[in-house]
């Protein structure tokens, strides 16, 4: 074989051979850390997306991991340990008010999932009055939602009845049932479970229209610089599931099922239709009115949350290419 037909091929087999190692590391999935900060409903998308494989179509390898608490969500981005994670709007903008660039990427909830549970002798919002109703913390996000709720109550906290911190929602489930308080603010699960128990809810907080960043996906803006490929995957990945949850309710009520710890099917199922139904946003644009009012709610405690706008808080854009490219459209049919 003369020079002139060895040449071509030798080129024909390298570009064979590149050709078919690109098309093994584009089949390769990514390795990501994803990290939820809650063993609540609003953070089911990600369960969906982990355990129906919707991270795997979407080209990712997730390690799912669980760090309590919003704002060691934001800790562990801020670390590095983990690049995108799953918390409340607040936290993302204590955290930038604190020097970091954390940034809010999709809506996970943009309501308060709170109800005002009481006991059998309270039967209108004014036999509140002289009485005492529970909240987890002061400043927690069941405080701010009894505050807000009140303000169009003929009855207001400290003034007409007693606000008492319990720590959590089965403390204040517990304190309802023995009547040391008459009232508490429990979140859908436990209003559910206080429900069969007899007890009646006289306030729907979500239901007040009030827009509030109670879970979203976060990460850094360095990260969206570096890896926006990988961003763009997280974020098909997790509209994809925010479908597939509200659509396959069978499986999605045993993803709950799994991470909630309870099989009481009737329960998840009640579960189910109000977070996919309800409160998770089946288009899950960042919202600047939720993250506005929680803005809003911290500058009264932190003067460096007055010059700020909400608009710096979110990144729109990942969602913006997305409906550019087609996706949302797709999962609408």
């Amino acid at each position: 074989m003369n020079q002139t037909r060895i040449i071509p091929a030798l080129l024909l087999i390298a570009m064979f051979i590149g050709s078919r190692a690109e098309a093994q590391l584009r089949a390769a999935p990514e390795k990501l850390r994803i990290a939820y900060s809650a063993i609540g409903s609003s953070q089911s998308p990600l369960w969906v997306a982990h355990e129906g494989g919707i991270f795997k179509k979407h080209g990712l390898e997730v390690d799912l991991l669980y760090v309590g608490g919003g704002s060691r969500a934001a800790q562990v981005i801020l670390s590095g340990e983990v690049p995108v994670a799953m918390f409340n709007g607040a936290a993302v903008i204590s955290a930038d008010l604190a020097g970091a660039d954390l940034v809010n990427l999709a809506s996970g909830m943009n309501v308060l999932p709170f109800f005002l549970v009481v006991g059998s002798g309270t039967k209108q919002i004014e036999d509140l009055k002289g009485k005492k109703v529970a909240i987890t913390r002061f400043a927690s996000a069941t405080d701010f939602a009894l505050r807000m709720a009140a303000e169009k109550w003929p009855v207001k906290p400290d003034k007409d009845f007693t606000v008492l911190q319990l720590g959590g929602q089965p403390e204040m489930m517990a304190a309802l049932k023995s009547g040391a308080i008459q009232g508490a603010m429990l979140n859908a699960e436990f209003t559910i479970l206080a429900r069969r128990d007899g007890h009646r809810d006289l306030a729907d907080v979500a239901a007040l229209g009030l827009a509030f960043p109670g879970s979203g996906l976060n990460t850094s803006r360095a990260f969206i610089r570096n890896r926006r490929d990988t961003v763009l995957r997280v974020m098909r990945a997790y509209t994809d599931a925010v479908h597939y949850g509200r659509t396959q309710k069978s499986f999605a009520v045993g993803v709950l099922g799994k991470y909630l710890k309870n099989q009481d099917v009737p329960f998840l199922e009640a579960v189910h239709d109000l977070y996919f139904n309800r409160y998770i946003p089946r288009i899950p644009y960042p919202s600047v009115e939720a993250m506005k009012t929680a803005l809003d709610d911290i500058a009264v405690r932190d003067p460096r949350a007055r010059g700020a706008r909400a608009e710096q808080f979110i990144d729109a854009s990942l969602m913006q290419e997305l409906e550019k490219e087609g996706f949302l459209k797709q999962l609408s049919k």
